[in-house]
């Protein structure tokens, strides 16, 4: 089958409204990701050992299990409970939580780097639990872990074709409506990489800064 530009001009505003809402999920995701990985952290340092054992088997729960599974369970199942979802919505949402377990584990590790001595300083400063946090620890904490976390929230976007299966009209979605539809394939798949390898060489740019700035990337 030969390349055919005409036919490529006349597909790219689909795949270019695919790209859009590929990179709104990614977004939505990560913010949700960024939230909840939080969340999951400071629960899981808890003095509650109830309340940290049972976050923490959680998330090694959503780890352990496959997001293609977890997007199922979230769109297909939850509605038999009456949680009905758009499928933008549950995309979202799942991508979040599973990637929310993993950024977790950074924001465990940069929490855990803080030096004792800033604990102590805070306690011996009067500083409530609340001021120790938000004032102390997290603004210390947190920009060693930027390069981490764009990693993973890079990972979430060559995830994101994953949506397709649930009916998002993402890039990956869009071009395979495309080919059924004009039973050519060549062209919109092609570009499907083409757009997932330009945004991800953009990303990886970005990620390269955050590592001169902010410090390398535990691998």
């Amino acid at each position: 089958m030969d390349w055919d530009w005409n036919f490529v001009w006349e597909i790219m505003p689909t795949l270019i409204q695919g790209v859009k809402i590929t990179i709104l999920a990614t977004l939505l995701g990560s913010v949700l990701a960024a939230i909840v990985g939080l969340g999951i952290a400071l629960a899981r340092r808890s003095p509650n050992k109830a309340l940290s054992r049972g976050v923490g088997w959680v998330a090694e729960f959503i780890r352990g299990t496959p997001l293609l599974v977890q997007l199922y369970f979230i769109f297909y199942v939850l509605p038999d409970i009456g949680i009905l979802l758009p499928p933008l919505v549950a995309g979202a949402i799942g991508l979040g939580l599973h990637y929310g377990t993993y950024t977790a584990e950074v924001y465990r590790a940069g929490i855990d780097n803080v030096p004792r001595g800033q604990w102590e300083a805070a306690k011996a400063c009067n500083l409530s639990a609340r001021q120790t946090w938000s004032h102390i620890i997290i603004p210390q904490a947190i920009p060693p872990m930027i390069p981490a976390l764009a990693n993973y929230f890079i990972a979430m976007f060559k995830e994101t074709p994953l949506l397709s299966a649930i009916t998002v009209l993402e890039l990956m979605n869009q071009a395979k409506s495309v080919a059924n539809t004009y039973y050519r394939y060549l062209e919109p798949i092609t570009l499907v990489g083409a757009f997932f390898l330009a945004i991800s060489l953009i990303s990886v740019v970005l990620l390269r800064w955050l590592e001169r700035r902010y410090g390398k990337i535990e691998r």
